[in-house]
C-alpha cells in the first residue's frame, strides 16, 4: 500500500529525415540534412519492486504538466494506495507547489496528502532508477526518427507495456558503504 515509485522527464526532439531519390540502378539514402517537427517530453514513472512504468507524453514541460502526471500517478495508477514514495530530483517543476498551479487547493492539498516525496541530492539524480529506465528507453525505444507525436506515443507504449508484460526491472548494486565513500560530502563528520 506504500509502493516505491521513481519519477523523471526526459525530452526527445521529432525529426524527419530527408530521403534522397534512387536513381535507376541505385538504393535510396538519407541525407544528413533533417526537418524539425518539434519536441516531445515524456515523464517517466517507475516502480522497480513491481517491475511497473508508467511513461506520459506532452507537448510541453512544465509545471503544470507535471502536476497533472502526479495527479494521474495518485488518482489513476495507484488508486489503491495509501501513500505513494515517490523519489525525484530537484528540477524545478519537481515541487508540491506546481499542483497548486494546476488545481483549487482542496484538490492539490489532496493530492499531496498521498505523497510522501524524496528528493535525490543535488549532483547525484543518477541515484533515481528512473533516470536508468529513461536510458533503457532511449536506447530500446527512441534511437530512431520519429517525425510525429502519435507515432512516438505508439512506440513508447508499446514499448512500456512489453517492459511491464515480462517484469523488467532494475537490479540496483549500489550499496550504503558505496555511499558513504561516493556521497561522503553529505554525511556529517563524526570525530
Amino acid at each position: 500500500l506504500r509502493p516505491v515509485v521513481c519519477l523523471d522527464e526526459t525530452n526527445r526532439q521529432l525529426v524527419e529525415k530527408q530521403r534522397i531519390p534512387a536513381k535507376p540502378g541505385s538504393v535510396e539514402r538519407e541525407d544528413y540534412e533533417y526537418r524539425r517537427c518539434g519536441v516531445v517530453d515524456l515523464f517517466v514513472a517507475f516502480e522497480p519492486l513491481a517491475c511497473k512504468r508508467v511513461v506520459k507524453l506532452t507537448h510541453t514541460r512544465t509545471a503544470v504538466d507535471f502536476a497533472h502526471f502526479l495527479h494521474e500517478l495518485v488518482d489513476v495508477h495507484y488508486s489503491h494506495c495509501e501513500k505513494i514514495v515517490l523519489v525525484m530530483d530537484n528540477l524545478n517543476i519537481h515541487s508540491i507547489a506546481s499542483l497548486y498551479k494546476a488545481f483549487d487547493p482542496a484538490q492539490a492539498r489532496r493530492i499531496i496528502q498521498r505523497l510522501e516525496i524524496h528528493y535525490t541530492p543535488i549532483h547525484a539524480s543518477w541515484l533515481n532508477m528512473a533516470e536508468i529506465e529513461i536510458g533503457i528507453l532511449s536506447r530500446q525505444c527512441l534511437s530512431q526518427a520519429l517525425s510525429s507525436f502519435e507515432t512516438m506515443q505508439r512506440q513508447v507504449n508499446a514499448w512500456a507495456m512489453y517492459r511491464n508484460s515480462v517484469c523488467s526491472t532494475v537490479r540496483w548494486r549500489f550499496s550504503s558503504d558505496d555511499a558513504r565513500c561516493k556521497l561522503r560530502k553529505l554525511y556529517p563528520i563524526i570525530f
